[in-house]
């Protein structure tokens, strides 16, 4: 702007005070770059709130604030782009503060920031549990609603469906237009893999290696359109859960190229991964460098490895995971590689976290391989207990109910310790989880191979495993396609087992979102999970029933489901030749019922004597 030109009256003087004036506003403007987070809500149960300002040489000026607000703590690191500042929001209405950053006693510069009003019954909000059903989704492999946002100038990996590992244009309004596909499996709840921006040059789609953790990818969409995702879930009663990452960011995230302190990540002197060997954190024979690595070692070499045992970088996160929840109005967590970082920290992020939402369900992904070591990050465990900790992770990811569903049901024939009692087997130490009904139970995610690969497309596994899923304890977690007959195989690499869903995409020659555009044998996997998966959804037995289950005989295996109310008997014939059972056994559990009624299909069962069953086959029945 020509300022001579606009006021041509006033004299050189004046107009040389004009513009310095100016000319300094523009530049105190451009002193801040960054405040984080963002903004902030009043009535928080915590009233503690740590600001981080960050803007060159900022460090220079002291701050202060408005509406008698009081600073708790200024931190001052040896990068003098940062200042973060403690305030105490108690009592203090949602209204716009003005901090003031003063060099010499005189205000060099203001920045406004908002206390705004929280959601009524915020804290109070309802989580996912037992009686909900989880749908995996890979946005960027799901559906294309915005094929306007597949490439973005200011990001630099550039979309390209024509390569398996790079960007084909999923985003966010893909998933909002096909909420009534995910509802009619009988799905309630949403599990996204991770939506915020990811810079890597390649293989970005994933999103585990995030370069800001307040900004959503755009293109994935914006920030207004995530909490766009979450209004529509829940105004057809479905719950959104954020995957949410302490463990590391992206090699491309904005702190790495100017860190507010050399402790923010993790480093040795020269580069260290973790050795993936997580048994060392409990192990009371580890020595004390393996825990180190363990812990601090970067995931992969784009992936620097967060420091949580710095109190600036727990406070950041923590902050970081309530102003989502708030904001986006989320309903849960999903939390990856929980157990890689240490392990106090990560205590009181999630204790800091149900703190403010009580009622709040955070799973971690604990991928170990028996459940004395999955169940040690459940909170309160009397095994974490043994060694002084708890967790305050409410649920973790039952990994060795997976690899089961990955054998079990392609033997046929049962040996000691083959078959169907790896089942039971695993059931057996239910005893170690302080609360069973509140693991994630999934027969795939994706980072396992496909289950529809595992099994050769065999449909009759595949209703197996599924039925399993549908009535054993616990939350059940479905991965996407796999209900249309989708597989893939991890040994190709991550792109196979990452497919992008057939119809997602304009021009897509075949259609499986619609029941019109499915072939035939996606019909048959997509009506058998939603009849399934559907009854479920109503069925509180399974929800939260009590379990019996009976030592498998001959490759069969049969467990009861049951509350006051309600009886539902679940009865595998894992073996290739059909099976009859005689139902004396059962006594105990089917009492005086004379009958059970197929919830599949509608077959009644007389269970005065026995019961045959079709070889590879499972009924539910509910007993009448």
């Amino acid at each position: 702007m020509n300022i001579q030109k606009t006021i041509p009256h006033i004299n050189h003087s004046i107009y040389k005070i004009i513009l310095f004036v100016l000319l300094f506003s523009a530049s105190a403007k451009a002193q801040i770059q960054k405040t984080e987070p963002p903004f902030w809500y009043a009535g928080m149960n915590n009233p503690e709130l740590q600001i981080m300002f960050y803007g060159k040489g900022i460090a220079q000026y002291e701050p202060s604030v408005s509406n008698n607000v009081t600073i708790k703590d200024i931190k001052k690191t040896e990068n003098p782009n940062y200042i973060f500042v403690t305030i105490d929001t108690k009592d203090i209405p949602a209204s716009e503060l003005v901090f003031s950053f003063k060099n010499k006693n005189k205000v060099a510069f203001t920045q406004k920031y908002s206390l705004k009003k929280r959601r009524e019954n915020s804290a109070q909000r309802k989580s996912f549990d037992a009686s909900d059903v989880m749908y995996l989704i890979m946005p960027d492999r799901f559906a294309n609603g915005n094929s306007k946002n597949d490439t973005n100038a200011t990001l630099t990996e550039k979309g390209n469906r024509q390569d398996p590992s790079g960007r084909h244009g999923g985003d966010i309004e893909g998933i909002i237009k096909n909420l009534d596909y995910i509802s009619s499996l009988g799905a309630t709840t949403i599990w996204n893999t991770p939506l915020g921006e990811d810079n890597d040059k390649q293989h970005s789609y994933h999103g585990y290696a995030q370069s800001d953790v307040y900004k959503i990818d755009p293109r994935y969409g914006t920030n207004e359109d995530y909490v766009r995702l979450a209004a529509e879930m829940h105004k057809k009663d479905m719950k959104l859960v954020m995957d949410y990452v302490t463990n590391h960011w992206g090699i491309t995230h904005w702190m790495i190229k100017d860190m507010p302190t050399k402790t923010w990540f993790n480093q040795f002197e020269t580069f260290t991964q973790t050795h993936h060997r997580r048994e060392v954190i409990t192990d009371i024979h580890a020595s004390k460098l393996d825990q180190e690595v363990c812990i601090d070692g970067w995931f992969v070499p784009s992936m620097p490895d967060l420091n949580l045992k710095n109190p600036l970088v727990a406070k950041y996160l923590t902050q970081n995971a309530i102003w989502w929840i708030e904001y986006a109005d989320l309903d849960g967590f999903r939390v990856d590689t929980y157990n890689y970082s240490d392990p106090s920290a990560m205590a009181n992020w999630a204790k800091a976290i149900t703190n403010e939402y009580p009622n709040f369900n955070i799973v971690g992904e604990i991928w170990m391989h028996n459940q004395a070591n999955l169940a040690f990050w459940q909170k309160d465990s009397k095994i974490g207990a043994i060694e002084n900790y708890n967790s305050n992770l409410p649920s973790v990811m039952d990994f060795t109910l997976h690899n089961q569903i990955g054998s079990a049901f392609n033997e046929s024939e049962a040996t000691w310790d083959n078959g169907m009692i790896k089942f039971y087997n695993n059931f057996a130490l239910d005893y170690l989880y302080p609360n069973p009904d509140n693991i994630l139970v999934f027969a795939e995610n994706h980072d396992t191979n496909r289950i529809n690969d595992v099994y050769k497309y065999d449909f009759v596994k595949y209703k197996l495993a599924m039925t399993l899923l549908a009535t054993v304890r616990g939350i059940p977690q479905l991965y996407y396609g796999s209900e249309i007959g989708m597989g893939g195989d991890k040994s190709k690499g991550d792109a196979d087992i990452r497919q992008d869903f057939p119809g997602g995409w304009n021009g897509d020659k075949n259609n499986a979102f619609t029941a019109a555009g499915r072939t035939t044998e996606q019909a048959k996997y997509f009506d058998f999970t939603s009849k399934l998966f559907k009854w479920r959804k109503s069925n509180e037995a399974v929800h939260f029933g009590k379990m019996t289950h009976y030592i498998p005989e001959n490759n069969t295996y049969v467990y009861f489901r049951y509350t006051d109310a309600k009886t539902v008997m679940v009865v595998f014939n894992n073996n290739a030749t059909a099976q009859s059972l005689k139902t004396n056994r059962f006594k105990e559990n089917i009492k005086n019922f004379k009958s059970g009624k197929d919830i599949l299909t509608g077959k009644k069962f007389d269970l005065t004597s026995e019961i045959t069953l079709e070889p590879k086959s499972a009924i539910v029945l509910e007993l009448e």
